[in-house]
């Protein structure tokens, strides 16, 4: 299980291990992702013989064939009691299992964007003396404050590198 809070700061004393901190975490998700995978084929392979027919199963299927791209219709096998859902089907825990394979994928995708954002950090020469304080929610790092020893400088040689990225886009 990830030891990451849904929301923490935490503060890093280099680019490189906060890279590493992005590195790991994704190691991690990948190893849950593989188990999830696993039991979710196993399942599909387990209950082929007796919903193999039934259109909540293809769905299932073609969702993962697709990489997940194609919209699921929501089950009715849900009861809801007091804020959380229940399923006594094979469909409930086949319906999770995929979410969270979703959701995995997703946060692996938002931390290789973070990734690509520290690498862009990296050579805008910051330099030693810099804490990066970075906001993390649901395990992905979404904001970084820079402290430095030179402050005001660095404020402003951010922002001036911002604006002229920002300039190329338009």
């Amino acid at each position: 299980m990830l030891e990451s809070l849904v929301t923490e700061v935490r503060s890093f004393y280099s680019l490189r291990e906060l890279d590493e901190s992005i590195d790991e975490n994704v190691l991690q998700y990948k190893t849950i992702l593989d188990d999830y995978s696993q039991w979710l084929g196993s399942l599909l392979r387990d209950s082929e013989e007796n919903h193999g027919d039934e259109e909540w199963f293809k769905e299932l299927q073609n969702s993962l064939k697709s990489g997940g791209k194609s919209k699921k219709k929501a089950s009715s096998e849900w009861i809801s009691l007091k804020g959380i859902m229940l399923s006594a089907e094979k469909r409930g825990e086949a319906e999770i299992l995929f979410d969270a394979i979703e959701d995995i994928n997703s946060k692996i995708d938002q931390l290789r964007n973070v990734k690509d954002s520290i690498e862009t950090l990296k050579r805008s020469g910051l330099g030693k003396s810099t804490v990066y304080i970075v906001y993390i929610h649901n395990g992905v790092p979404e904001k970084i404050s820079i402290r430095h020893d030179k402050g005001d400088e660095i404020a402003e040689k951010f922002k001036f590198a911002a604006h002229i990225s920002a300039s190329k886009k338009v």
